[in-house]
């Protein structure tokens, strides 16, 4: 893969099952987070960092939703929805520059499914799920069943923030321009691989400029909060309540610190750890991912002969490091007439370790790989990562996660700083460790300069919010919680933990986190700093 930004962030709660079923079935099928030293942030360019009032005009303010029947209604398969419900879409007018707010606009693309009842309405919940760079509009549908109890005294409401999806959505690439990018080593072993991934790079920043230059320093989170308080206002909601995953927590610790009054009931699940620099956070990821691949080593071995991995589950990383390094070699044929790579396979890897329900299909994938020698399952998880379809096409969620990352954080990194921390991150994870350190370049050379060392997410006055962390989390390791909770500041984060595998903790189907987090919301009851599941 050779996307300007390599951490593992560009998918939030990524749902493999789906897609590796049906490869399988036919005959074998970002995120990243890393986040940002304490109060040091510095607030976007383009707004203030505490407004007191929104500054927007009526026409912004005031403006009715014209809601209606989804257009598109692929967004909606496996959906799971009730008989007889709807899915309903709208466009939200927002200021492309929140520091010219009567200037020019841009619409922000947005989902709801009304509330069902019983019980009396509470208002709209705001779900953002991560990466930066996922559709909301696409991915809240496909989390129905899980919202179902939420539902019914809430109206479920989703958004493609700016520069995703269809809200301006960033572009770079042509869909065969990213494919033929897979020929260039995202983990660069010589000085002309090397030479090679910073062409691809500067071609590729190239090409955002080109395509999306206007936006491209209007996609910072700090503008994204801001949205949310205008859909908060135009959806008549006189308290934002808000369900943020992986980055979203960020997106919602920035919300809280802005406008901590309004606040209603928040969940932010699988945290981003607001105190790292990218670096930090690249190499928690590196830590995380190798825990969650022990774990699954472990699980794997306990299967008997069928582990690809074997019975030794210390000796099942160096089985997978020697599959690598055979890929770099020599990538792996698939059925669809493209070749398993060697970021390809890291990225299939990483896909299936976000859901401890989808282990099986890495044990399948491995099987394949190393029996068959063919790349299909790894190569279908690595497209569940990358927003590829089964036609070709690419969604724009890892253009939009470049972009915001991007104008987001304001290091930038050289061949030589990223060489002198190669060592740190084998030792971190020897399957993770290079793919995440050579993604620290992604950056470097981006036509708009960062605004921010780490969010600011403090929010004193803030009602009480819930941080949940998952003890087995690959890409939000689960010490972010508790760094989100110092940060918030005392009385306002609430920390909860789930002891568990995966990314994120509500979905997970533990009983006990449901529950916690379902009274949180339904009936405002917040459960003691500190409470387990799990």
């Amino acid at each position: 893969m050779s996307s300007s930004s390599r951490t593992i962030r560009t998918r939030a709660l990524v749902s493999v099952t789906a897609v590796v079923a049906l490869v399988a079935v036919a005959g074998c099928g970002g995120d990243g987070e890393t986040e940002q030293g304490k109060a040091s942030s510095k607030p976007s360019a383009s707004a203030p960092a505490s407004p007191s009032g929104s500054g927007l005009p009526g026409s912004l303010t005031g403006q009715k939703l014209d809601w209606s029947t989804c257009p598109a209604p692929s967004v909606l398969q496996g959906a799971g929805e009730a008989p007889g419900s709807e899915w309903q879409c709208a466009t939200l007018k927002a200021p492309l520059d929140y520091a010219d707010p009567k200037g020019e606009t841009i619409d922000l693309a947005m989902i709801r499914a009304k509330a069902t009842g019983p019980g009396k309405r509470i208002g709209s919940l705001l779900f953002n799920f991560g990466g930066p760079g996922g559709s909301g509009v696409s991915s809240l549908p496909g989390f129905a069943d899980d919202y179902a109890k939420l539902r019914s005294r809430y109206d479920l409401v989703s958004f493609d923030p700016r520069g995703v999806g269809e809200s301006a959505g960033v572009t770079c690439r042509s869909d065969e321009e990213i494919d033929a990018s897979d020929a260039v080593d995202g983990t660069p072993d010589d000085k002309a691989e090397i030479k090679a991934a910073l062409a691809e790079s500067e071609k590729y920043i190239k090409g955002c400029e080109k395509r999306s230059g206007k936006v491209l320093p209007h996609v910072d989170t700090v503008s994204a909060a801001r949205d949310m308080d205008l859909m908060r206002q135009v959806l008549g909601d006189d308290k934002l309540s808000y369900f943020g995953i992986s980055y979203g927590t960020e997106l919602g610790g920035v919300y809280a610190h802005l406008y901590p009054k309004r606040v209603g009931r928040a969940v932010l699940d699988a945290v981003v750890d607001p105190t790292e620099d990218p670096e930090q956070g690249a190499l928690g990821q590196a830590k995380g991912f190798q825990l969650a691949l022990d774990n699954y080593l472990k699980d794997c071995a306990e299967k008997g002969a069928a582990c690809p991995t074997g019975g030794d589950p210390a000796a099942g990383t160096d089985k997978i490091v020697a599959l690598l390094k055979q890929l770099d070699a020599k990538p792996l044929p698939t059925e669809s007439g493209r070749k398993l790579t060697q970021d390809g396979a890291l990225s299939g890897i990483a896909a299936a370790l976000y859901d401890k329900e989808s282990w099986k299909y890495l044990t399948l994938g491995l099987q394949e790989a190393t029996r068959l020698g063919k790349g299909n399952l790894l190569l279908a998880m690595a497209d569940s990562m990358s927003g590829r379809d089964e036609n070709g096409h690419y969604s724009n969620i890892s253009a939009a996660n470049a972009a915001i990352n991007c104008v987001d954080d304001r290091q930038r990194y050289s061949v030589a700083e990223v060489k002198a921390q190669l060592p740190r991150f084998r030792k971190a994870s020897p399957v993770f460790g290079e793919y995440l350190a050579w993604g620290l370049l992604g950056c470097t050379g981006w036509p708009v300069e960062g605004t921010t060392d780490t969010p600011d997410v403090r929010a004193e006055g803030s009602a009480p919010i819930l941080v949940v962390g998952n003890t087995g989390d690959p890409a939000t390791p689960y010490e972010g919680a508790r760094k989100m909770v110092q940060e918030l500041g005392e009385g306002v984060g609430v920390e909860v933990t789930y002891k568990g595998q995966g990314h994120g903790a509500y979905n997970s189907g533990n009983a006990c986190m449901t529950r916690t987090v379902n009274d949180y919301l339904l009936d405002g009851k917040v459960p003691a700093a500190g409470t387990t599941c799990g």
